[in-house]
């Protein structure tokens, strides 16, 4: 079991809704759950499984059947050491998937990608969010939130998934993914953004050692000072592996440890694969 062994404060203010168009999804006894549809060859834990677009389809009603509130819908690998695909081939992945899960159901959909002009056709196409792990840096994704009333989620990245995981250093981890959260919040804010329409995540695994991440883990519930709803992405990832002692083990029960770290910090929505096992958990520790 993964115990971070800390005290949280007694009482933690956190943002009490996501915004998104017309519609506000707020946790209610447990985190919102955000489940991951993966419509690539080369993923770090499900890579091919749900590349056709029927089988995309059909994992992501699935993983609302199994109680996701959202989904979110990626069409390339942003795993450490992946090469990026240029914007067409990522539609012609996501094209299919967007509008089959949009005909199926009214839920929420969330759209991976730091290309603008494919954001742009996903929104046109029924998504409700923006999912960018560069943050909004682009000034045509700028415009395109400012324009669209979607929800937003700005990651913290250092570096590029090419090259993020090469040595990455900080002098103090929580401290700079939370200035760097804070700059990006008041980026949008400026830009006229509501703050309860932008969600902020630490970006676990992006450009972070083990250590990197745990210090995250353990402090996440510090950014719920930026007054703005908290999505971390821990599920399945490889640091996971290498807390428990086997990179080949099954990272799920960890994975589930954090994700009750996590709901005891107040953090309103988890980035999970595997949607029932970690609802049913916090289910029973909520």
């Amino acid at each position: 079991m993964l115990d971070f062994g800390f005290d949280l404060p007694k009482n933690i203010t956190a943002a009490s809704s996501w915004k998104i168009g017309a519609r506000s999804l707020a946790p209610g006894r447990i985190p919102l759950l955000m489940g991951i549809v993966n419509v690539t060859p080369d993923s770090f834990s499900d890579g091919g499984l749900f590349f056709q677009p029927d089988s995309a389809i059909s994992h992501g009603l699935q993983l609302l059947a199994d109680g996701a509130d959202i989904l979110d819908v990626g069409g390339q690998s942003t795993r450490p050491g992946s090469d990026s695909i240029d914007e067409k081939e990522e539609w012609r992945r996501l094209e299919p998937v967007i509008r089959g899960l949009r005909e199926s159901t009214s839920a929420p959909i969330s759209i991976d990608t730091y290309y603008p002009s494919v954001a742009e056709r996903s929104l046109a196409a029924g998504a409700d969010v923006i999912n960018d792990i560069r943050a909004f840096r682009d000034p045509a994704m700028l415009r395109l939130a400012i324009e669209s009333r979607c929800g937003l989620c700005a990651m913290h990245m250092l570096g590029e998934p090419k090259t993020m995981q090469n040595a990455p250093y900080y002098e103090d981890v929580t401290a700079e993914v939370g200035r760097f959260l804070k700059e990006r919040r008041d980026y949008l804010l400026s830009a006229g953004i509501e703050p309860e329409r932008i969600a902020l995540d630490p970006g676990v695994g992006f450009g972070k050692t083990t250590v990197h991440n745990l210090d995250l883990l353990k402090n996440v519930w510090r950014y719920h000072e930026l007054g703005c709803p908290l999505l971390v992405g821990h599920s399945r990832k490889r640091f996971l592996g290498e807390i428990i002692g086997s990179a080949e083990a099954d990272r799920l029960p960890a994975t589930i440890q954090v994700s009750l770290s996590l709901a005891r910090q107040k953090v309103q929505i988890l980035r999970v694969h595997d949607v029932g096992a970690v609802r049913n958990a916090l289910l029973r520790g909520a």
